[in-house]
């Protein structure tokens, strides 16, 4: 595999190619071992510490909130194109179009504890157990619908190769301020360069940087400023050949 820090791809193809998929696992064995090894600890920690009194205080909250599911359960696209059920708490009353239309800016369907879910990026946690499921990492490209890779894979040429790690919780391109909707060409091709330079570069202190600058910026939301981690200069990507 070209151990090349270019970001942008100029196959067109489709779909992950396997043999690609092969070389890039083999490539890098000894680091996805320990990555998995780190998912399952920090999950575990993280569920029995935090998740085991925020679960059910989360879930007290939607039910006084809205009607519906405490759980939001969502076909997303994961390692290599494959699919999986990713897990949420609903931030939406219920709705027919929620698998198929993103969130808005001032959507309607929001509800109250929704929004504040989403700014804290809490309603990703029930996403452990994705990770202890095997179907996620901690640190990845965030996964999407079927609908959205679909039409994002035919404005970006090769944009399916950042299905060749498991998606995450959280991710570069997160940290570095793209989250929410992705309202054009623009927002979808600045993820997606963060995105392959991750997949390209991907090591285990950078996922820790990536999981420390998570921290600061979700307790930033919760507590203020004086919870802001130091900066820490994760890497920046030249735009010049976008």
């Amino acid at each position: 595999m070209n151990n090349s820090r270019t970001l942008v791809l100029t196959s067109a193809a489709d779909s992950v190619d396997r043999k690609e998929l092969r070389n890039y696992v083999d490539e890098k064995t000894n680091y996805l071992l320990f990555k998995r090894f780190f998912d399952i600890l920090f999950s575990v920690t993280f569920l029995f510490l935090i998740g085991s009194w925020l679960f059910p205080l989360i879930a007290l909250l939607i039910w006084i909130d809205s009607r519906g599911p405490i759980f939001f359960v969502q076909k997303r696209v994961g390692l290599a194109g494959r699919t999986f059920s990713c897990l949420k708490f609903r931030t939406m009353v219920v709705n027919r179009d929620a698998n198929r239309k993103q969130a808005e800016v001032n959507d309607h369907r929001i509800t109250p504890i929704g929004h504040f879910l989403r700014k804290s990026s809490i309603d990703e946690i029930p996403q452990f157990l994705n990770v202890l499921m095997g179907d996620m990492s901690v640190v990845g490209p965030r996964p999407h619908m079927h609908s959205d890779c679909f039409r994002f894979s035919r404005a970006v040429a090769g944009y399916k190769f950042r299905n060749f790690v498991k998606p995450g919780i959280t991710g570069l391109a997160q940290v570095k301020g793209f989250r929410g909707p992705t309202c054009d060409f623009g927002s979808i091709f600045h993820r997606y360069q963060y995105d392959a330079f991750y997949v390209r570069n991907c090591n285990f202190l950078l996922d820790m940087r990536i999981v420390r600058k998570t921290i600061g910026q979700t307790l930033r939301v919760l507590f203020g400023k004086r919870f802001l981690p130091e900066a820490d200069k994760l890497p920046m990507i030249s735009l010049e050949n976008a």
